[in-house]
């Protein structure tokens, strides 16, 4: 692995870093699991794509830049080294994007992938149910199919939909083979969430932000193809599990937290403890140098990973690796900055939302324990039993 960057991207970092010290809002916008506050990221990511910054690893026809992974990191960690606002847009841009990428018809890349890179389409993730929620194979959701109007119905409840409530469309599993158990017998639908019959009921976090909602299905009608000519299903029918591994793996794994996030996060502990020094014990320094560390780390890692997809060795479970140690990484890093915080870390701010928010690290995108199953079971190929 080499980890020197070459003058192209040394000169990608420099042209990324002007125009985000330039653009970047001045002041924090409100929480983007806010109505408000989503409308204000959504401007945001507007600016984003107006100027090609949006999706820079994109071709140059759906909006981006054609870069590399390599640049895609830079962008990432200058992204987050100045602070720029949340991408309200990260399940449809960072977690279905790759799946159609993968999966995708032409006609579906070339319709969905501009709208989705513009904010214009807003997608959110129609995976949890009531009863099925770090097991995804135990969904219930169903599809039925309807010959005569050429077509599918979909009936049933997804739950824990993230910003469902602000998104205009939904990608998600349905059973569309009722005799077959658990992993067979899906199909990987999108379903705009205007379709009559669906009902979208919002709710709050334990913050008080509606960053979560129920989506509804009561007789659903999803067309074979919408009149654009885009089929509503993603792969092929029965085969939707397949297709869900793929967006999983970018779930887990590279695309949705990459390490500038937490390099950042731990340099602004370092921060911390500088403006805090008198206070910081000697149990604090090791408990902030070990995160420091950490972070350095998961960024090695991430680098390897990347250096095995570009020489064609993709990730495949060891993404549950990536899983397990950033979602706990992020704990790590937020604990230790309210214990440095002491009493002041119960007043609401950015480390005391941001330790909020890292709880649940260990449950969303599956969680650490099935993690955990997955890289015992097929990375380390020990017995189930």
């Amino acid at each position: 692995m080499d980890v020197t960057w070459t003058p192209r991207e040394r000169d990608f970092r420099a042209l990324a870093r002007e125009w985000l010290t330039e653009h970047v809002p001045r002041e924090p916008l409100p929480s983007g699991d806010t109505r408000d506050g989503f409308a204000a990221h959504l401007e945001w990511e507007r600016t984003l794509f107006e100027h090609r910054w949006s999706v820079v690893s994109w071709p140059h026809a759906y909006g981006g830049r054609d870069a590399s992974l390599w640049e895609w990191l830079i962008f990432e960690e200058e992204y987050y080294r100045i602070g720029a606002p949340q991408r309200v847009t990260q399940n449809g841009i960072f977690l279905l994007a790759p799946t159609l990428f993968e999966f995708g018809t032409r006609r579906q890349r070339d319709e969905l992938l501009p709208r989705m890179a513009s904010a214009t389409d807003l997608w959110c993730q129609g995976w949890s149910e009531p009863g099925a929620g770090s097991d995804l194979a135990g969904i219930r959701a169903r599809a039925e199919r309807d010959e005569q109007a050429g077509g599918w119905l979909l009936n049933g409840q997804k739950t824990w939909t993230t910003r469902g409530a602000f998104c205009t469309h939904l990608f998600g599993l349905f059973r569309t083979d009722p005799a077959q158990e658990r992993h067979r017998g899906l199909t990987y639908f999108l379903v705009p969430l205007d379709t009559p019959g669906v009902t979208v009921r919002g709710f709050d976090r334990l913050d008080g932000d509606e960053g979560f909602a129920d989506v509804f299905f009561d007789n659903v009608f999803v067309p074979d193809e919408d009149r654009r000519g885009v089929p509503s299903v993603l792969g092929e029918v029965g085969k939707g599990w397949q297709v869900a591994m793929a967006t999983t793996g970018s779930e887990r794994g590279l695309t949705l937290r990459s390490p500038g996030r937490f390099l950042r996060t731990a340099d602004r502990l370092v921060e911390l403890a500088r403006e805090r020094q008198h206070e910081v014990s000697d149990g604090l320094v090791e408990r902030i140098t070990e995160g420091w560390m950490r972070a350095q780390a998961y960024q090695a890692f991430t680098l390897a990973q990347v250096t095995d997809i570009v020489e064609g060795r993709p990730p495949g479970a060891r993404s549950s690796m990536n899983k397990v140690f950033w979602s706990e990484l992020d704990i790590d890093l937020h604990e230790t900055a309210l214990d440095l915080l002491g009493p002041d870390g119960q007043l609401d701010g950015p480390w005391s939302r941001g330790f909020q928010f890292s709880l649940a690290g260990p449950i969303y995108a599956g969680t650490n324990e099935i993690q955990r199953n997955i890289i015992a079971e097929r990375v380390l190929g020990l017995p189930r039993k």
